[in-house]
């Protein structure tokens, strides 16, 4: 029996946005039965390199951590995180969170373009 992947959860501000990357390493994280796409959702917190080590000692383990969140519809989601960069910034700490999903799982957190605003 697989054991609940372990979770980091947004709790404050508004849902993520993601962005559909085309990076050839991500590539090597497709690895499945499924296709799968990955994005990237760039994460501010207070907490970030905690963050970063709790992801690196969960994979570590060989075990999942996922990434629950708020949607645009204000449902919960909850997505694999398959690679995470942590960035200490003067603003603040920054962790980059690359996800794997279906179309459909993130399709109410994509950014929205200008010419889709005036219709």
């Amino acid at each position: 029996m697989e054991a609940d992947p372990e979770l980091i959860t947004i709790v404050e501000g508004p849902p993520p946005e993601f962005r559909t990357v085309n990076d050839e390493w991500m590539y090597s994280l497709l690895d499945s039965a499924r296709p799968f796409f990955i994005s990237l959702c760039q994460v501010r917190s207070l907490k970030g390199q905690i963050l970063m080590e709790r992801c690196q000692r969960t994979w570590h383990a060989q075990r999942s951590i996922h990434l629950d969140f708020p949607t645009m519809s204000g449902l919960r989601k909850q997505l694999e995180i398959v690679a995470a960069k942590y960035e200490a910034l003067p603003e603040g700490d920054l962790l980059n969170l690359w996800v794997r999903h279906q179309p459909q799982d993130i399709q109410d957190n994509m950014p929205r373009r200008a010419d889709e605003d005036e219709a």
